[in-house]
């Protein structure tokens, strides 16, 4: 499955807007972001929205499955409609304003925390009806798959994948097919003492998927972008934090792994073998970005990648 993304001029976005609405839109202008996919920022009558562009139907049917969980703690941008454009796939919805949490200065760290704690516990409580599968909102997914049996799949390189190929790739790079073998490794190992739970898991915090107010950092503005979303741990999100904190310092400094540990909303056995679990999930998270960044030739990441790798098996499971 080849990868290719849309990119359309802004004169041919805004003649197809104008004819899509019916009417003059305003402000038209490229919103930089998504690898996926590429979007416009415009105004129609007072509205505020956003098109995305993309040849992946599956992630914009995953936006709007996710609206059914929006709450004020978890604001996901209501998708107004979708369809076909461009040679590919269109989504309109409506725009919400803010920054990134990973571009937040260290000073917010405090912020920060607060809003990343206040979003991991609002969908910690979004129920889970019975039966509820891991792959959630994947209409061709095996209702079957257990949780475990999702995150063992995350270290295999699937020919109808996009990323296919990229085991092949890692093969010819002996330092960081090392450190992708001993995590994987480390993984099945600790595949044991992983609960099936069927949390709300985003699966792909940070990486421009989550904005906080520009007023306001402790408070959440925006989530996107809910492909990778599964029903499972809620701490495989707490690892995405804790892992990629190493690339931003004000995450670092929210320190989510202690406001896990202190939320309120836990209980005891929610948190029984909890340093084994983020591990496990940390050394997931850190294998598949292997695949990831291997099959992008990404030399400078799979630099920063391999020494961020080097650490943690090094630390081991964190306190509690």
């Amino acid at each position: 499955m080849s990868y290719r993304k849309l990119q359309p001029n802004v004169a041919a976005v805004g003649e197809w807007l104008t004819v899509k609405h019916a009417g003059p839109i305003r402000d038209l202008d490229p919103i930089v972001g998504g690898f996926w996919s590429s979007a416009f920022g415009y105004r129609f009558g007072d509205r505020e929205l956003v098109l995305r562009l993309s040849d992946m139907r599956e992630g914009f049917a995953a936006d709007v499955a996710a609206m059914r969980f929006a709450s004020p703690e978890l604001p996901i941008p209501r998708v107004l409609q979708t369809g076909r454009a461009f040679g590919g796939y269109f989504a309109i919805s409506e725009r919400h304003h803010g920054r990134f949490v990973e571009e937040a200065d260290v000073r917010d760290a405090e912020a920060i925390g607060t809003a990343l704690a206040r979003l991991l516990a609002a969908m910690r409580v979004v129920p889970a009806p019975a039966g509820s599968a891991v792959h959630w909102h994947d209409d061709e997914g095996n209702e079957a798959t257990t949780w475990c049996e999702a995150l063992a799949a995350g270290l295999e390189d699937h020919p109808n994948s996009r990323t296919a190929g990229w085991r092949v790739k890692l093969a010819r790079r002996p330092k960081e097919d090392a450190l992708f073998t001993e995590c994987a490794t480390r993984v099945r190992e600790l595949l044991n003492v992983c609960p099936e739970r069927r949390d709300l898991v985003h699966g792909d915090l940070l990486h421009r998927n989550v904005m906080v107010a520009d007023d306001d950092p402790s408070r959440v503005a925006g989530v996107f972008s809910w492909k990778c979303s599964m029903r499972g741990d809620f701490l495989f999100d707490v690892a995405w934090c804790t892992f990629w904190s190493r690339w931003h310092p004000a995450i670092a400094g929210a320190d989510m792994w202690r406001r896990t540990l202190d939320a309120s909303d836990l209980a005891v056995g929610d948190l029984v073998d909890a340093p084994l679990r983020h591990h496990c999930y940390e050394l997931q998270i850190a294998a598949s970005h292997f695949a990831w960044n291997v099959w992008l030739d990404d030399e400078h990441e799979l630099g920063n990648l391999a020494r961020a790798v080097g650490d943690v098996l090094e630390r081991g499971p964190l306190d509690i």
